[in-house]
Parts: C-alpha cells; structure tokens; sequence
C-alpha cells in the first residue's frame, strides 16, 4: 500500500475492508452486518474506510500500510468488544 497516495487500486480496497471486517467479528459482539461506504479517504496519505455495522452503527477505521488496523472511530450504537478483547485487540486475519 502506498501511504503517500490517495489513489487506492480495488486490490488494496478489498484487502483493507477484508481486514477491516475480520476485526470487527472478532473483536465486538453481536456483528450481524458490517458494510462499508463506496469510496474510502485517505486524509493525511492514510487509508480510513468508513461503513456501518448492523445496518445503523457507523464506524471510520485507519487501516495501516500492512493492513493492520491501526484506528477505531465508533458511531452511537456500535457493538460492544467481547470480554477478551476489552484490554487489547483480539486476533484477527490480516490480508497479505
């Protein structure tokens, strides 16, 4: 991923939300849905895909250059972290 563009190929899109939804799964309760909006930004060279969770909860998500998450904005209503995840991030499958 380059971090000093905001042009995105999809490959690196799809990997990033891959990511993205892998750690919301297994880290927050109750993930029915998490859909994504239709065109990421990249303020500051980073990636952040924005989306919603269960259809009413918003999220924004820093996605780093090894497609690690690296930020969590949650919107009112966003699920809350399962009791092991609650101190640090729980595994989650990273894209390659």
């Amino acid at each position: 991923m380059n971090s000093n563009s905001e042009d995105y190929s999809e490959e690196t899109i799809d990997k990033a939300k891959a990511s993205v939804e892998s750690y919301i799964i297994n880290n927050y309760q109750n993930v029915e849905s998490v859909e994504f909006k239709d065109s990421p930004s990249a303020p500051m060279g980073r990636l952040v895909l924005e989306g919603t969770v269960n259809q009413k909860a918003t999220f924004n998500i820093g996605v780093n250059d090894d497609f690690t998450v690296g930020s969590v904005g949650m919107g009112e209503g966003f699920p809350e972290p399962k009791e092991e995840c609650r101190d640090h991030s729980c595994d989650y499958e990273v894209s390659k």
